[in-house]
């Protein structure tokens, strides 16, 4: 599995809407948009998951600075969160 960061999403962009717009690319095992934990409000990215290392790398080259529901994207390979104590 390969995981993408996806930055300058639009404040409107929801899970569904994510996976939708990457679904053309492979098989997305996981979309998620990150929320404010107080307001519930988009934090403006999110991490999209695809099952094979190529259906990513064809999505990250394809959606990198691209225009997304009225946003340019970021899209860059996500870097391992390092593990908490």
């Amino acid at each position: 599995m390969s995981k993408l960061f996806v930055g300058g999403l639009a404040w409107a962009t929801t899970d569904e809407s994510l996976r939708q717009g990457f679904e053309q690319f492979g098989q997305v095992t996981d979309a998620i948009v990150l929320k404010d934990r107080d307001t519930g409000r988009s934090r403006g990215f999110g991490f999209v998951t695809f099952s094979s290392d190529d259906e990513a790398t064809a999505a990250l080259n394809a959606m990198n600075d691209q225009e997304f529901e009225g946003r340019r994207l970021r899209v860059d390979k996500a870097a391992e969160r390092p593990p908490r104590y």
